[in-house]
């Protein structure tokens, strides 16, 4: 075996301690199942062995009393093993499912507090098919998987040990076709580990590209784009449906040929016991062994040919499991090492130098300094691209500057803790994200400290108290997937009060209006007015005129500051803010 063989089984064997692993909250039920397995083996056995005693023993020499006892006794059997294969499957399946439970929460958790440029990276639809698709292929591991494996392993070993003890010449003629049964397995393991993985592959980019069309299913239909998205998702459905058959065809040969195989072991048990018959090695009164023998094998073919159905669906779970641990192992967290707890920020912020890229190499922020001091107002304008809402989310810690230094209150932000951090900010962006759930829930977001009545009052500072007491339910009125029933300038407000309910100290907005009608514009302006009162303020904004009173205003271009001043100051100077200014509500004279 190749040195990369070598160690691919390794990390084969490596995963599957991991998965094992899983089971620790749960090792009383694992052990359990583990038991039963064994006591399972015997029993089942019991049935064949006992066959052909009665044949041998009773049917033979007409003892029609001890065949009924023995019948008994084989329905007794029967009994019990109804009620421990129920126990078994039972609980193997509990454990799986609870396994999964825990598991989905953990992921969960754990991809909630990745840092942005995972999710700038990685399809939404993909991280879906790990937390739903995938981890339900690992409850196969446990529910068909290695505990079911290895009872049939036990049974397995067990009948073939019976076999060569009992009678050896009658067993090696059972297992005459074993080992081409043993390629055939491992041919159909590599071949469809391979499918499985394709298999899975193929559902995540379904599940990719369904997530994207359908959320942007307003721009297909805008567009007229039916026909080109339909051709684009009918070949990748091609390529599942191929993928799947792939698999299928694995599947087509491989139970033929066991068919195949048992049968013809059958063939040769026969024909060496009746060649045994013939020359006397054995007689009449041991027929019931040939009949033993038969159910042996049907009973040791069953098995091998299920275990390699599980393998496959253990195969399967790997696979998933790998890819979810590979989710899991994905350390792209913001750092969290600061050790002061801010409880209430002045909001004093600085910029020192500052330069920021996403991609190695390529600056979006170069070198910028700037200062905005305690409950001023600072905007930021400059062409699409050029760094404003990178600046901003390296205030918040979305993500992290490469070099240069941040202060809030002339502490470094890496200084605080994430949360007390995020605690004294509030961001508002340009496209709002409403839950499903009341509207009071998509305020709080579940933060039970804020009542109802600290949201009514805020929602009265802001205006949009009004509004919400027309709705059905008022504050409890159910807010359809991402606010579809309410207008863009709506859900905008209810962002504000979000945002506003926290009391932060610094509060971040990320053009606010350039996605409304002017009455709505009116009222956010208003609500904008209200909400920097006596706070820090950063404004992202295209529409000059929601920033004209901001203290100090930066005009950034290709992640430099090139302007930065009040507006009047600005408006003095023939820059690129005067230009923009003018460009929006015409000439000086006109203004």
């Amino acid at each position: 075996m190749s040195q990369e063989k070598t160690k691919a089984k390794v990390l084969d064997i490596s995963l599957f301690s991991r998965v094992l692993s899983l089971t620790k909250p749960y090792k009383s039920t694992f052990y359990f199942c583990i038991a039963l397995s064994i006591i399972l083996a015997p029993i089942t056995m019991l049935r064949p062995i006992l066959t052909g005693k009665a044949i041998n023993s009773f049917i033979y020499y007409k003892n029609f009393e001890g065949l009924l006892i023995i019948s008994l006794i084989i329905v007794g059997l029967l009994i019990i093993e109804f009620i421990l294969r129920y126990f078994f499957t039972y609980r193997t399946e509990w454990l799986g499912l609870s396994i999964i439970k825990d598991m989905r929460v953990n992921i969960f958790r754990h991809i909630s507090h990745l840092r942005l440029s995972f999710f700038d990276k990685t399809p939404i639809g993909t991280a879906t098919t790990r937390t739903i698709n995938d981890l339900e292929s690992i409850n196969e591991v446990f529910g068909q998987g290695s505990i079911s494996i290895l009872a049939d392993l036990i049974l397995i070993v067990s009948v073939m040990a019976y076999m060569l003890i009992y009678n050896w010449k009658l067993g090696l003629a059972s297992m005459t076709t074993l080992p081409f049964f043993v390629y055939a397995t491992y041919r159909f393991k590599e071949g469809i580990k391979v499918s499985f993985q394709k298999v899975r592959a193929e559902v995540a980019r379904i599940n990719a590209f369904l997530q994207e069309h359908i959320t942007g299913v307003k721009i297909i239909q805008l567009f007229n784009a039916y026909d080109r998205e339909y051709k684009k998702f009918d070949t990748i459905n091609q390529s599942h449906l191929k993928a799947n058959i792939d698999s299928i065809w694995h599947y087509a040969v491989f139970f033929p040929i066991v068919e195949i195989l048992s049968t013809i072991s059958v063939s040769f048990m026969i024909g060496t016991g009746a060649f045994l018959l013939l020359y006397g090695k054995i007689d009449l009164a041991h027929a019931g062994d040939l009949a033993t023998y038969i159910m042996l094998i049907n009973m040791l073919y069953r098995p091998l040919r299920m275990l390699a159905d599980k393998f496959n669906t253990l195969q399967m779970g790997m696979v998933a499991s790998e890819r979810v641990f590979h989710i899991m192992d994905t350390q792209e967290f913001i750092k969290d090492n600061g050790k002061i707890i801010a409880t209430k920020l002045q909001g004093k912020v600085s910029f020192k130098n500052v330069s920021f890229e996403y991609i190695e190499n390529v600056s979006v922020l170069k070198n910028i300094s700037f200062e905005i001091e305690a409950g001023k107002t600072l905007a930021i304008v400059g062409a699409t691209g050029s760094g404003k809402t990178s600046t901003i989310g390296i205030i918040s810690r979305f993500y992290e500057y490469n070099s240069g230094e941040v202060l809030i209150d002339d502490k470094n932000i890496r200084d605080y803790t994430l949360a007390s951090l995020r605690g004294n900010m509030a961001v508002v962006l340009q496209d709002v994200f409403l839950f499903k759930g009341s509207i009071y829930e998509n305020i709080t977001l579940g933060d039970t400290s804020i009542s109802l009545e600290k949201v009514k009052e805020v929602s009265q500072l802001l205006g949009l108290h009004d509004f919400i007491m027309t709705l059905p339910g008022n504050y409890m009125y159910e807010v359809k997937e991402r606010g579809v029933t309410l207008s863009v300038g709506q859900r905008q407000l209810i962002s504000f009060v979000r945002a506003l309910v926290s009391d932060p100290s610094i509060l971040i907005l990320d053009e606010a209006t350039s996605s409304v009608d002017t009455h709505s514009e009116i009222l956010i302006q208003s609500a904008i007015e209200k909400m920097i009162k006596g706070r820090t303020a950063i404004i992202i904004a295209h529409r000059l005129s929601t920033i004209k009173h901001a203290d100090k205003i930066l005009v950034f271009e290709q992640g430099n500051i090139i302007e930065q001043g009040s507006h009047q100051d600005l408006m003095l100077h023939s820059g690129n803010y005067k230009n923009l200014y003018e460009m929006q509500f015409g000439s000086l004279e006109n203004v």
